[in-house]
């Protein structure tokens, strides 16, 4: 089959193994001197080690490749590691959007009597909210300070009062991140919410977003006529549906007809979900009043 798959040009590796420990999978070695990808059956082709290399001697292909094992990847590398790197390999799946490959990963978990890391990952937030200063902090393996998931919502940040002229509105964000490209869909605050999926615009367009549509809501931002690998968005959906068990999904779109795909998107994504949750349908007009409500 035709799939994504790591790529190594030997000319700039210096086999340096800095890519090594980016690859919990544990589909490359050092060999000769090289870093080398030693089976097809091992990559996911998401590309975590790529950020380690040195010389960019690593780049993502499209080639034919064995299909990606991720039960074998669990039962010969992850597990092996311990907790730790169980939690890092779900995150890294989970970052990715790849919510088959994760509940593979849970199933291979289950059978073998091996407990599931991030199952009570959101009752051990508050030890983390004292150490670092109020904010609660998801285990995470690296990748961008500006994702780092952080939690809010018991630091007195979910609710919003109305506008008073004069006095500054308190906001209603319980997160951090909020794109849907960077959100992780099983991290904490997505848990048994109450989710809102808005186009980027809205909050523009609305004077009073967070007290009106944002208030006592985990959030998800994102743009269907400008942003990429809309799939990625599906299976992230799916995620929170069928991982996080969402309650609700809000869609607040504008009037505008580039707006409708995001509604797709979600409708993609329960198709593909096991579960299924109310969606509520919110069209705001250029001036920011609301056109139409209707779950749909």
């Amino acid at each position: 089959m035709k799939r994504q798959i790591i790529t190594i040009d030997e000319k700039k590796c210096t086999g340096c193994g800095d890519c090594i420990p980016g690859c919990p999978e544990g589909a490359l070695q050092v060999i000769d001197g090289k870093a080398r990808l030693i089976s097809d059956l091992f990559c996911d082709g998401l590309g975590a080690c790529i950020g380690h290399c040195p010389t960019g001697a690593m780049n993502i292909e499209t080639r034919e490749a064995e299909p990606y094992d991720e039960k074998r990847v669990m039962h010969e590398s992850i597990a092996k590691g311990g907790a730790n790197v169980i939690a890092a390999h779900l995150h890294h799946l989970m970052d990715h959007g790849q919510s088959d490959f994760v509940q593979q990963a849970l199933e291979y978990l289950q059978e073998q009597g091996i407990a599931n890391p991030l199952e009570n990952e959101a009752l051990r937030q508050p030890a983390n909210q004292h150490a670092h200063g109020g904010h609660h902090h998801a285990p995470h393996a690296g990748g961008c300070p500006g994702s780092r998931t952080l939690d809010f919502s018991a630091h007195g940040k979910s609710e919003a009062a109305a506008t008073i002229p004069g006095v500054p509105a308190e906001s209603a964000l319980r997160q951090w991140p909020i794109q849907l490209h960077l959100v992780s869909p099983q991290a904490p605050y997505f848990q048994g919410s109450d989710l809102l999926l808005a186009a980027d615009c809205c909050a523009f367009a609305v004077g009073d977003f967070h007290a009106s549509f944002m208030k006592g809501k985990s959030l998800a931002i994102a743009c269907p006529k400008l942003d990429s690998e809309m799939d990625i968005y599906v299976d992230k959906l799916a995620a929170m549906i069928d991982l996080s068990h969402i309650n609700t999904i809000t869609v607040a779109i504008m009037e505008v007809p580039c707006c409708g795909g995001l509604m797709s998107i979600v409708a993609e994504a329960q198709r593909k979900a096991k579960r299924k949750v109310p969606v509520k349908k919110v069209v705001i007009t250029l001036q920011g009043k609301t056109l139409s409500e209707e779950w749909v």
